[in-house]
């Protein structure tokens, strides 16, 4: 996919559908969502359970088609395509960050940031020079030889941005980047990942329940039962670091907002 200009829409999605069945009962995951994304925006969607943020994230990420609408990536439509160009599309245009990390236990850190280039047939030489820039992007150049069980969990977190990274990707999609993480280290990652924005200009997104990880993005969206019923900018985003994680009561206030 070639460069564009920074008002080129990296996401565009037109009425997305996607209905489950379970038994003999439909749920209806998502119902008409609409939203668009421009390139080199940090955008936060929330939402309580059962009101699509996960199925949302599925389709977003090329695990799962809609029932219908439409989904451009960079321009390309990718709401129909088949399993194997749906596979190319993850690999290429899309980086991943989990809750859990994902990171294979008896890998080393460089050798898990390169798993996403071995999947793309790039040379060995040119993936191990990849994966130790991006290691270096977030401060881990000198753990590139550690194994994920002789790092912290917020270190275990950069090495999966750095992954998320190596392909240069259109988008970062971050599911609870932060919620296996202690205060500090969820800073920490929110520090990297508004760097990674503010620097390069990656366009992220983060799916999150945390009021307090919102406030540190430029834009949330909030669904609800399937539907996108908030979207808004944020009037003044947070920098990583600059306030204090409100109390957890304030915290559940701000989510009743």
């Amino acid at each position: 996919m070639g460069q564009a200009n920074s008002n080129h829409q990296v996401i565009e999605i037109e009425n997305l559908t996607r209905t489950y069945r379970l038994g003999k009962i439909d749920v209806q995951a998502l119902r008409g969502v609409t939203f668009r994304v421009r390139r080199g925006e940090l955008l936060s969607v929330m939402g309580p359970s059962g009101s699509g943020k996960s199925t949302l994230m599925n389709l977003l990420g090329c695990l799962d088609q809609p029932d219908a609408g439409s989904y451009l990536l960079d321009g390309e439509e990718v709401g129909q395509l088949g399993d194997d160009q749906l596979a190319r599309i993850r690999n290429r245009s899309i980086g991943f960050i989990f809750q859990t990390f994902n990171l294979l236990a008896r890998t080393t850190a460089l050798a898990n940031c390169e798993l996403p280039m071995l999947y793309g047939g790039v040379p060995p030489r040119e993936r191990k020079e990849r994966a130790s820039k991006a290691l270096a992007e977030v401060g881990l150049a000198d753990r590139a030889d550690h194994h994920p069980n002789e790092l912290s969990g917020g270190q275990q977190q950069r090495v999966a941005i750095a992954r998320a990274l190596v392909n240069n990707p259109a988008v970062i999609l971050a599911d609870e980047p932060t919620g296996n993480l202690d205060s500090k280290s969820g800073i920490e990652v929110m520090s990297i990942l508004q760097s990674l924005n503010r620097d390069a200009g990656i366009t992220v997104l983060i799916v999150t329940h945390d009021p307090f990880i919102a406030r540190h993005t430029q834009r949330v969206i909030r669904l609800q039962d399937g539907r996108v019923v908030v979207d808004e900018a944020v009037a003044h985003p947070l920098r990583a670091g600059e306030a204090e994680r409100p109390s957890e009561v304030s915290l559940e206030e701000e989510a009743r907002a």
